[in-house]
């Protein structure tokens, strides 16, 4: 496996104006060179859930239709950028609303439709739970694809042998920030993946307050990165050899216990 450089975004959100949050993250890429090969360039770029309008239950308000402004917007980062780029929205679908992570590539977006809806704000009366797991390919790394509440829940994310990096999108509030920080690394630990967690800053229209906190952890649990409370865009890169050999010389997968997801 090669290194993976990956950026991740932390910011405020302004609530429920979406032009708005794509020019404020999209001046932040623009900080980001054009060419992976350059030292200011990126392989994976990672928003926060939600980013065009704030963790709003304005469900069908915000929705976006499949291949929407927002996705179009992504498309275009990942071709102008040569790299992934991934983060959540509403999008109205298949008769409902759904809060979807697109992971766009230059050739393409393919999404995971959050499964575990956060029900002590009513997100699971507003929106409509995905089902499928969903892994995607890019640059020798499979990568998992998660939402902010899926990180409560290990069964879902459980390695099988089937990822090498976990990623999620939060808007997770700062009362809970330590739960945050210490399931992500529990995550990595568990399932000797690389995970990244991007949560945003700021307060929002409810008055929630978010402590960011953004991780990228190794898979043996090492914190790679932390962003604290800062606004910005930092980079880590991932190394792929590092994570073949630790795996290879620790093969605790190998005496997991074998149960199907129901």
């Amino acid at each position: 496996m090669h290194n993976l450089n990956v950026t991740l975004i932390q910011c405020e959100l302004a609530w429920e104006k979406p032009a708005d949050n794509r020019r404020q993250i999209g001046a932040l890429i623009d900080q980001l060179g054009a060419n992976t090969n350059t030292d200011t360039g990126t392989d994976l770029i990672v928003l926060p859930e939600m980013f065009t309008t704030g963790f709003s239950m304005n469900a069908l308000a915000n929705a976006e239709e499949p291949g929407g402004a927002t996705q179009q917007w992504l498309l275009d980062i990942a071709q102008d950028k040569d790299c992934a780029v991934t983060g959540s929205i509403a999008v109205h679908d298949n008769g409902g609303v759904y809060n979807r992570m697109l992971f766009a590539t230059p050739d393409g977006v393919q999404h995971y439709d959050k499964r575990h809806l956060f029900r002590m704000a009513g997100e699971h009366r507003r929106y409509q739970s995905g089902s499928e797991r969903v892994i995607v390919s890019w640059r020798d790394w499979r990568i998992n694809l998660q939402v902010c509440y899926d990180l409560r829940f290990p069964v879902f994310s459980r390695n099988r042998d089937d990822y090498d990096l976990m990623l999620y999108v939060a808007n997770w509030p700062a009362v809970r920030r330590l739960h945050w920080r210490q399931l992500l690394i529990a995550r990595a630990i568990e399932n000797q993946a690389c995970v990244v967690g991007v949560n945003r800053i700021g307060e929002d229209a409810t008055g929630l307050d978010y402590s960011g906190d953004s991780l990228a952890i190794a898979g043996d649990g090492e914190l790679l990165l932390d962003m604290e409370n800062e606004k910005g865009a930092a980079r880590v890169i991932l190394d792929g050899t590092a994570l073949h050999n630790y795996r290879a010389g620790f093969p605790c997968q190998a005496d997991a216990d074998d149960f199907r997801l129901e």
